[in-house]
């Protein structure tokens, strides 16, 4: 075999394995192949041609939205405890799937094999716990002036769309779908046209572990066609996004349109808050898998280091040591850390804020010259970049307010924790971040004040579909996950109920 075809050969393989090498949206529990424009699709990891597939187009996206509302209007009518059976049955089948979808995820995205296989486990338990709340959808018994029983109701939205982005396609799909399934709605799942494929296996997967046809479906295809039609269909009831602010902004301002409600979750420019009473080798530990795991593609990205001031270069010193020694290569060997950039724009984008916060006066702290296993073998034409660490991303450059998106984070010094505060919330991001300490009163202080929706004491990057997740501003807004994200995926209905035939007259209206 060919080297240079190897890694693209592996990625049709298993696109063949798991969807007999169709790529269509997932309706009614089937692959519609689409006819319009061809969509191509590379390896990230050597930039070569893997595979195409064709837009579905508007007249698509209305069907996958037709089967869906039937599915809806099913999946509200079965009793709640069937759905919690199903979803309980969704979430051993994808256990028992998981390596297939890891090997899928790293084979045709260029995602490491060992974060896939972390984020498939991962999708398992979403399902696990949203079944938990399928038969706990619950309203309220509320008090009111004369003889009424009053109460309420919550009741889903129908048709939730869930837009979700290239950097994690599996796992978001997971998150942005067992909750509203669990509130009793339909889902179509609209993953980016770059990385479809691991989505519609998921809805697969779930719909032959029992969930009824319609109500779990994949629109693949492009924004301009696709995008638009679902966000913008009367017949949808909630949309929630992931992606970029200025997509974001576009999605929101079309769908409030047509009336529809959104949950944005957008990007960030987080803040890792290092102190010198901290215990620095844990703290660098930290610092590194902030930024550098999944290759910086992540939303919650520790990409602002802010290290106190007398410890700034020892501190500095030991995370350009740890990042050097990360292992790059091949996303498939297991032993590979840091895998490539996952789509060619983004590859462009990455290097060129690199170059321009070494204009604004950064200094690279880090080798930018690829390791020998990149640059001695078929993946020397893929998408690498090499850990980047910046000293000197002080706020006049733009590295400081600008999401890189990729393995790229800047520091700067600060002298006090009132500094340390300012700085971090000198974005108009507020998605996350994390302060270094041992301080306890202290690390509850920096807590409090840093404004964003997840923050870290003596950590970085833990989450869990148990815990709330969302931003503060730039970074969005609503609650994907947690308890309330049964409230986000349902509305409340009230329900008056006279307890006397002999009512008084009925009041007149003041709303």
């Amino acid at each position: 075999m060919n080297h240079a075809t190897s890694s693209a050969l592996t990625a049709r393989e298993a696109i063949q394995r798991a969807l007999n090498g169709e790529i269509g949206a997932f309706v009614d529990g089937r692959i519609l192949t689409g006819s319009g424009d061809v969509v191509p699709l590379t390896v990230a990891a050597t930039g070569e041609s893997m595979v195409g597939y064709c837009d579905p187009d508007v007249e698509g996206a209305r069907e996958v939205v037709e089967s869906s509302v039937r599915g809806a209007a099913l999946w509200a009518a079965t009793d709640p405890f069937e759905r919690a059976a199903i979803l309980r049955q969704v979430s051993r089948a994808i256990g028992e799937h998981a390596e297939e979808l890891a090997q899928l995820e790293s084979a045709t995205i260029g995602k490491t094999l060992r974060d896939a296989r972390v984020e498939a486990a991962k999708i398992s338990e979403m399902f696990g716990y949203y079944s938990g709340w399928a038969d706990k959808v619950m309203g309220q018994t509320i008090p009111v002036p004369g003889n009424w029983h009053t109460y309420t109701e919550r009741v889903p939205y129908g048709v939730v769309v869930a837009i979700t982005p290239w950097n994690a396609p599996m796992f978001t799909a997971g998150w942005n779908a067992a909750a509203p399934l669990a509130a009793g709605n339909a889902v179509i799942l609209k993953p980016s046209e770059f990385t479809p494929v691991s989505t519609v296996r998921l809805a697969q997967i779930a719909h032959g572990a029992g969930l009824p046809d319609g109500v779990f479906n994949v629109a693949v295809g492009l924004g301009r066609t696709v995008g638009v039609t679902l966000t913008t269909d009367p017949r949808v009831g909630k949309v929630s996004f992931i992606g970029s602010v200025a997509t974001g902004r576009r999605v929101g301002i079309a769908a409030a349109g047509a009336g529809i409600p959104t949950i944005l979750e957008l990007g960030g420019k987080s803040a890792n808050i290092v102190f010198a009473d901290a215990d620095l080798d844990r703290a660098s530990d930290g610092a590194v898998a902030a930024i550098f795991s999944a290759a910086g593609q992540s939303c919650v990205a520790g990409s602002r280091l802010l290290v106190q001031r007398g410890i700034n270069d020892e501190f500095l010193a030991l995370v350009a040591e740890k990042a050097a020694r990360l292992r790059m290569g091949d996303p498939l060997d297991p032993s590979t850390e840091v895998g490539p950039i996952i789509t060619p724009a983004q590859f462009d984008v990455v290097r060129s804020l690199i170059a321009r916060g070494i204009d604004d006066g950064a200094v690279r702290l880090t080798a930018s010259e690829l390791p020998g296993e990149i640059t001695g073998s078929h993946l020397a034409g893929g998408q690498w970049v090499r850990p980047t660490l910046l000293d000197g991303v002080t706020p006049n450059n733009r590295l400081e307010t600008t999401e890189v998106f990729g393995p790229v984070v800047g520091a700067d010094v600060f002298d006090n924790e009132e500094q340390a505060i300012a700085r971090a919330n000198g974005t108009d991001f507020g998605l996350a971040g994390a302060v270094w300490t041992e301080n306890v009163s202290r690390a509850h202080r920096v807590a409090r004040a840093v404004r964003a929706g997840t923050f870290w004491v003596n950590a970085y990057k833990n989450i869990h579909v148990a815990a709330p997740f969302g931003g503060f501003g730039d970074s969005g807004h609503g609650r994907s996950s947690g308890p309330g994200a049964i409230d986000e995926y349902t509305q409340i209905k009230a329900i008056w109920v006279p307890t006397q035939t002999a009512a008084a007259p009925f009041p007149s209206l003041t709303y």
